[in-house]
């Protein structure tokens, strides 16, 4: 939803409130103008407070994008860096690994050739 069209409803719906609250209002005339001024001012400085907030969270967006922008790169290259470490580091377990199942293989298939001469 787009933040003209948000305002707009809200704006819409205060008009229209603002209405029904003077047609329906059990109020004298002057006493009905009093609260009407007051509650616009009131409306006014809500409606200022989120257009301030409204702007924080915009320039909070802004300023994260820019820092992700930034940084990223940096991230990026980092773990990068992290995983060639990593590899580098577990490469010659992993050699010796491979050397364990192969013998346990070699052993299992040599285990497999003697379990039918001793069955006989």
């Amino acid at each position: 939803m787009k933040a003209k069209t948000f305002f707009t409803g809200v704006g819409v719906g205060l008009v229209t409130g603002m209405v029904a609250t003077i047609i329906t209002a059990p109020q004298a005339g002057k006493q009905l103008r009093s609260t009407i001024i007051r509650n616009a001012t009131t409306f006014k400085d809500q409606l200022i407070d989120v257009k301030n907030e409204t702007s924080n969270v915009k320039q909070s967006i802004i300023t994260f994008t820019e820092e992700t922008k930034n940084n990223m790169p940096k991230i990026i290259n980092e773990l990068k860096e992290t995983i060639v470490t990593f590899k580098n580091e577990i490469e010659p377990e992993t050699e010796k690994l491979k050397q364990e199942i192969e013998n346990l293989q070699n052993s299992i298939n040599e285990i497999e050739k003697n379990i039918p001469q001793t069955r006989k």
